[in-house]
Order: structure tokens, then C-alpha cells, then sequence
């Protein structure tokens, strides 16, 4: 039988923005009028369909308004009710993916005051990622060292498709932020929209659009690892959230093979690149995609090769598991131990002087 989770550090829970409405208090006046001119205010973008069973499960379905808007239902499902020590957010929403470079990086900087101030001074059981607009490197940079004085924001967060390869030396000065204030990058699941999932085009439905995303974290990791950033960013931890987990193993067992065929070709990777995964990339448990069986799950975490690399996540509010414990059956108490509380506090620098 799966087992309870107590006490433990979930590094993935969704509160959502209610509109750009609740947001203008943290805007300047400028883009105050400029949302409210346009008619943008009541605005309400998303990369679910709302009313897909996905989207919210259907007992953390609020009776009114948009799954993850209600704090006090918020606090006794994901938090009370797991008996939770520590919850990261991650707030999706437009900021990160607008055309607008300067848009985006408003709506960047209102998110983050907003849970701020609405989420994590409620709750000190709540830390955040830092929202930054993917559209402009410099911009997310400055968003970064406006925020990294404050230590209940724990890590930087990216859509999983940005507008190319993240291993591009064009981020590298975000990494170098992240890096020197000791903040993991992570990537969630989710696109800016400026390319198709797949190599072939558009899907035409949402099953495979959502399926696809697997696509786009392999080629990422890819990247990360063949353009060097591993290498010139030892420090720095890629947290992928939502890519799911199965995809890992035969990855990294391709990626090692080719390296070794091809590695004059980028002679500046001198690591294998399983070693670099293992050490630089760690995963959320949900959505976990492997057969319900403890013999498969046992078998999987040992493909893997690491019992550092998952991190326990709910993914609140939206449906990824049955029951009341996101944990599989076939992890052994020692592991629960390490994904629930040892990787997160490993992950997360700013995590250690809060939680013993």
C-alpha cells in the first residue's frame, strides 16, 4: 500500500492569480493605466483548460472562482492536510511568456510582490520561486537582484519551452545570477508559445500538447549539458518541475553513449554526462508516469542511478495522483526519508537554517 507522507518539504504547489486585477496594486502607474486602457485588467490567462479534469481535482475544487485562488482552502488541502513543513509556489501566469519584454517583466515583478504579500506572509510554512520574464535574460537578471535579499524566495522559475536552447550562452547571465545567490533554476512544465511541442508541428489536441512536454525537458537537458553550462556552472542545480520521470533513464544512457562517439566535437564537456545529470538535475515526484506496481518503481529508481535526484511534490491543485499521498508504492522508508525532506533541504540552500 502507498504510504502517509508527514512533515514533509513539497517543492511544487500551484496558488493562482485570480486576474491582473488583484495585480495593479504592485504595478507602477504606468502599467496600471496601461492594462486598464487596453481592457486587460480582467484578463485570465492559463496553459490548462480551465474545467479540465487536470486542471483540479475534484475535491480541491473551490465552489467559486479558479482552482488555487482560495488561501484558507489552500492552507487545509495542501498544507494542513499533508501536515506540511514546507511548500514552495510556483505561480504560473503571463509574465514569463509575453510578447512585450517590458509587460512581461511587469507582470513578472507584480506576481512575485503579490505572493509575497498575499501567500507567503500568511503562512510561514510558505517560501516561492522567483517569476522572471524568459523574453529577456537582463531583465530577469534585474528581477533577481531585486529579490535575492529575501530568503523566502528559494529558487528562479522558467517555462520548459523558452524561445531557444537554454544551454545558449544568451542566458548565461541569468545562470551566473542564480549561481553566485545560491538559487536553483527550475523549468516547469509549459511554453512561451513561440514553437510547436513536437518536431512535426502542432498537435491538435491537448493530450498530446501536454504529453509533449517530456520533449522539451529532454532538450534542455540536452543542451544544458552538451553547450557547457554544467561544466561552467558546477553550483547551480536545474530543477525540472511536472517533466514526469520515466524519460531519465534511457536518456542519459543514450546521451552517454553518443558523448563518447562525439566528444572531440565539444571537448569542453569533460565529465560524462551522467555524472553531470546526477549531479546538477533534480526532479519533481509528480506527475510520477510509471505502472502503479512497487516492482517497477523499485526498478526505475535504480535505473536512475541516484537516490538524490527526486524531489516529493503534490503538485496542488491539479489532479496527478489518486488517494491522499502522492508517494508510489515500492520506495522503502530510508527513500521516502530522502525525497521528502534530505533532497529538498540539498536543493534548496536557503531551506536549511528553517527547517532542521
Amino acid at each position: 500500500m502507498a504510504k502517509q507522507v508527514r512533515d514533509a518539504i513539497d517543492c511544487d504547489v500551484h496558488p493562482s492569480v485570480p486576474s491582473i486585477k488583484v495585480l495593479l496594486p504592485y504595478m507602477s502607474d504606468f502599467w496600471q493605466e496601461s492594462f486598464t486602457a487596453r481592457g486587460l485588467d480582467g484578463f485570465v490567462p492559463g496553459s490548462f483548460p480551465v474545467n479540465a479534469p487536470i486542471n483540479c481535482r475534484a475535491d480541491f475544487r473551490p465552489k467559486e472562482g479558479k482552482p488555487g485562488t482560495d488561501f484558507a482552502l489552500f492552507r487545509e488541502q495542501a498544507l494542513d492536510a499533508f501536515d506540511t513543513r514546507i511548500a514552495i509556489c510556483n505561480t504560473l501566469y503571463g509574465g514569463a511568456v509575453a510578447v512585450s519584454e517590458t509587460m512581461g517583466a511587469a507582470l513578472c515583478s507584480a506576481v512575485n510582490d503579490w505572493i509575497a504579500q498575499e501567500w507567503l506572509a500568511r503562512d510561514t510554512r510558505l517560501r516561492a520561486s522567483i517569476v522572471v520574464p524568459a523574453q529577456s535574460p537582463y531583465l530577469a537578471v534585474e528581477e533577481i537582484e531585486r529579490l535575492a535579499g529575501d530568503d523566502r524566495f528559494v529558487q528562479i522559475l522558467l517555462p520548459a519551452g523558452l524561445e531557444m536552447m537554454l544551454g545558449r550562452r544568451y542566458y548565461w547571465p541569468l545562470f551566473e545570477a542564480a549561481q553566485r545567490h545560491k538559487l536553483p533554476i527550475a523549468l516547469h512544465a509549459g511554453t512561451m508559445y513561440r514553437h510547436a511541442p513536437t518536431s512535426n508541428g502542432w498537435p491538435s489536441h491537448y493530450l498530446q500538447d501536454y504529453v509533449s512536454n517530456t520533449q522539451a525537458f529532454e532538450s534542455q537537458l540536452l543542451s544544458l549539458v552538451h553547450e557547457g553550462v554544467l561544466g561552467k556552472f558546477p553550483d547551480l542545480t536545474f530543477v525540472f518541475l511536472e517533466s514526469g520521470v520515466t524519460w531519465l533513464p534511457g536518456l542519459i544512457w543514450r546521451a552517454v553513449k553518443t558523448w563518447r562517439g562525439v566528444r572531440p566535437e565539444i571537448p569542453w564537456v569533460k565529465e560524462s554526462p551522467a555524472v553531470q545529470i546526477r549531479r546538477q538535475l533534480r526532479l519533481s515526484m509528480q506527475p510520477f508516469d510509471a505502472p502503479p506496481d512497487a516492482a517497477t518503481v523499485e526498478r526505475l529508481i535504480d535505473q536512475i542511478g541516484s537516490d538524490e535526484m527526486l524531489l516529493f511534490a503534490t503538485d496542488y491543485p491539479h489532479w496527478q495522483y489518486e488517494g491522499d499521498t502522492p508517494i508510489p508504492d515500492g520506495m522503502s522508508d530510508s527513500l521516502i526519508r530522502r525525497i521528502t525532506h534530505d533532497n529538498p533541504l540539498a536543493t534548496y540552500s536557503r531551506l536549511k537554517e528553517t527547517v532542521s
